[in-house]
C-alpha cells in the first residue's frame, strides 16, 4: 500500500458541472432517469442541478423539476449550486441536501463568472450560507481558479487562502479547490496543498480538477499523497466552465475509478453501474465522452 488514503469518496458533479455547457439540452425525464441510475452507483453524493438564472445556463433551467422527481436514496446527499438567496429559496422548495456557493480566487475570473468583485460577493455568499445553515443543509464552498486564472495566470496560494478562510468564516462545512481550466501539474498542487494545509485541516477539502492537458490524474495522485480524499468527479468526463476559455471537461468518474481500484483504494462505488450511466448519457448526447477508460457504444435508439 501506497502513501495515500484507504478510503475515496468522489462527489459526481456530472448532472450539473458536466450538463451546464452542453449545446445538446438533455430533457427533463432523461435528466431524472439519469440521476436515478447514478443514485444507485454507491456515489454519496450527487450535484445534480443548479439554480442560477436560467438565462445564464439554459442547460438547468428545469433544476426545481428534477429535484423534486428523482428517486432519493437514503445513502445519498443531493445537492446544488445556489447563487444567491432567490437560487437558495428555490433549491430549498426542491427538496436540496445541501448548497453549494461558489467564487473565484481571481478578481477577473469572479467578475466573468458572478458579475461582481470578490469583495462584493462576499456579503451575498454570506447570507445564503448563514441560510443554509439554518434549515440544516450542508455547505460547499466553490474556489474556482485556484492555480492559474485563464485572464490572470498565476494564482497565488495566499490569495487563494483569503477566500477560503472567510468562506470557512461564514460557515462552509467544507471547500473545493477548482483547477478551472485544468492547466495545474503536480508541482503547484504541492504548493498549494503545503500552504493551505497548515490552516485548515485535509478532510474540509475537495479538489476538484479538470483534464484540460491530461494532468488530472497526476494531481489526484499528488492529492492523494497529501492525504485528501474527497474529489470531485465528472461521469464520462463532461463539463467545463462557461466562462473560462478553452477549459475542457472535469477529470471523468470512471478514469478516477479505475486508478483508485488499481490503487486497492476503497470507493463503493460499482464500475459497472458507472460504466451504465456513462453509455446512458453518451448515447443521449450522441457523441463520444472524453473517459478514456470505457469504450464508445453507439446509440440503438
Amino acid at each position: 500500500m501506497g502513501n495515500w488514503p484507504s478510503f475515496v469518496q468522489l462527489k459526481e458533479v456530472g448532472p450539473r458541472d458536466g450538463l451546464q455547457n452542453e449545446k445538446q439540452f438533455i430533457s427533463t425525464e432523461d435528466k431524472i432517469a439519469w440521476i436515478d441510475m447514478l443514485s444507485n452507483t454507491g456515489v454519496r453524493e450527487i450535484e445534480y442541478s443548479s439554480f442560477v438564472n436560467p438565462k445564464w445556463i439554459p442547460a438547468l433551467a428545469d433544476a426545481k423539476e428534477v429535484g423534486k422527481r428523482i428517486k432519493r436514496n437514503p445513502n445519498v446527499l443531493y445537492s446544488a449550486l445556489v447563487p444567491n438567496m432567490k437560487g437558495l429559496e428555490n433549491a430549498l422548495e426542491a427538496g436540496i441536501d445541501g448548497a453549494s456557493v461558489f467564487m473565484s480566487a481571481s478578481e477577473t475570473h469572479n467578475q466573468k463568472n458572478i458579475n461582481k468583485a470578490i469583495d462584493d460577493t462576499y456579503p451575498i455568499l454570506k447570507e445564503v450560507i448563514k441560510e443554509a445553515k439554518q434549515e440544516g443543509k450542508k455547505v460547499t464552498g466553490y474556489v474556482s481558479t485556484v492555480f492559474d486564472c485563464p485572464y490572470e495566470g498565476p494564482i497565488s496560494p495566499e490569495e487563494v487562502i483569503r477566500v477560503c478562510e472567510q468562506l470557512m468564516e461564514y460557515g462552509v462545512d467544507d471547500i473545493s479547490l477548482g483547477d478551472t481550466i485544468g492547466s495545474a501539474v503536480p508541482s503547484q498542487v504541492e504548493l498549494l496543498l503545503n500552504t493551505i494545509l497548515k490552516r485548515m485541516p485535509s478532510e474540509r477539502i475537495f479538489m476538484h480538477f479538470h483534464d484540460t492537458r491530461g494532468m488530472a490524474i497526476a494531481n489526484i495522485m499528488t492529492s492523494l499523497q497529501y492525504g485528501i480524499n474527497r474529489f470531485d468527479t465528472s461521469i464520462g468526463g463532461l463539463g467545463g466552465c462557461p466562462y473560462a476559455p478553452g477549459a475542457a471537461g472535469n477529470v471523468a468518474t470512471n478514469d478516477v475509478l479505475y486508478l483508485l481500484h488499481g490503487l486497492g483504494v476503497t470507493t463503493d462505488i460499482q464500475d459497472k453501474r458507472i460504466q451504465d450511466a456513462s453509455i446512458f448519457i453518451q448515447n443521449k448526447l450522441g457523441k463520444k465522452l472524453p473517459s478514456r477508460s470505457f469504450a464508445y457504444v453507439e446509440s440503438t435508439a
